[in-house]
């Protein structure tokens, strides 16, 4: 298997297709509620693999049937690691998806398939709950038995649906966020800690998730359209 072999790309109408099925899964809510956890599974992989680049140790990562998740990690409680590990919560799927993107705009869908399944297993090492090992472990399974079992036009219709999925699903959480937090909920989200540490109000932080969501979402789909 050449991970670094491009492959044709699949018909627009497919490309589109998929990202409506994206979408389709994204918008409602009791759908939304089941397909969360996937993001969270992003959003918790982007803190680890942030506080391990940032000097940081990694101490543990949960993932809850709720679809919330905790990483922990030691180091200085201040500073530009802890800024970075914490901001790079909301902004990990949008720019996972928009990394994606870049690989299916040149065709590699092999490597998209493989680097996806690495960065499940590497994450799984430090999952520490049950519901959470189950849930990386059933999205592992899944990238590898599309790698094994399917064609390259299969694989290509999943490595877009995930993309896709990742661009839009990127979306949504900073408006949650937003909604909890004017109704006086989640006094300790990311965004609240990072306003504590660095002065800058919360407020400006959501827009920056919300910026770099919507960003991702333009400049992904822009790739997979071939636009």
């Amino acid at each position: 298997m050449d991970l670094f072999s491009p492959q044709d790309a699949p018909a627009t109408w497919l490309v589109v297709a998929t990202g409506v099925a994206a979408l389709a899964v994204t918008v409602p809510r009791r759908v939304w509620l089941l397909a969360r956890n996937a993001i969270t599974i992003a959003h918790e992989g982007g803190h680890g693999l942030v506080a391990l680049a940032a000097g940081r140790r990694l101490e543990a990562i949960r993932l809850h049937s709720d679809t919330s998740g905790l990483t922990v990690t030691r180091g200085r409680p201040t500073g530009l690691g802890v800024v970075l590990t914490l901001a790079a919560g909301y902004t990990a799927a949008p720019l996972l998806g928009l990394g994606g993107a870049a690989l299916l705009g040149a065709g590699r869908v092999t490597l998209l398939l493989w680097s996806a399944t690495a960065l499940l297993l590497a994450m799984l090492v430090m999952v520490r709950n049950a519901y959470g090992i189950l849930t990386v472990v059933l999205t592992g399974a899944l990238f590898v038995l599309v790698s094994w079992l399917t064609g390259p036009e299969v694989q290509a219709v999943f490595a877009y649906a995930v993309v896709w999925f990742l661009l839009l699903g990127g979306v949504r959480p900073p408006f949650e966020l937003q909604s909890k937090r004017r109704r006086g909920g989640a006094p300790d989200s990311d965004a609240d800690q990072l306003s504590r540490l660095t002065h800058v109000p919360a407020g400006v932080w959501l827009a920056f998730f919300h910026t770099v969501s919507l960003s991702c979402l333009i400049g992904g789909a822009t790739w997979l359209l071939a636009l």
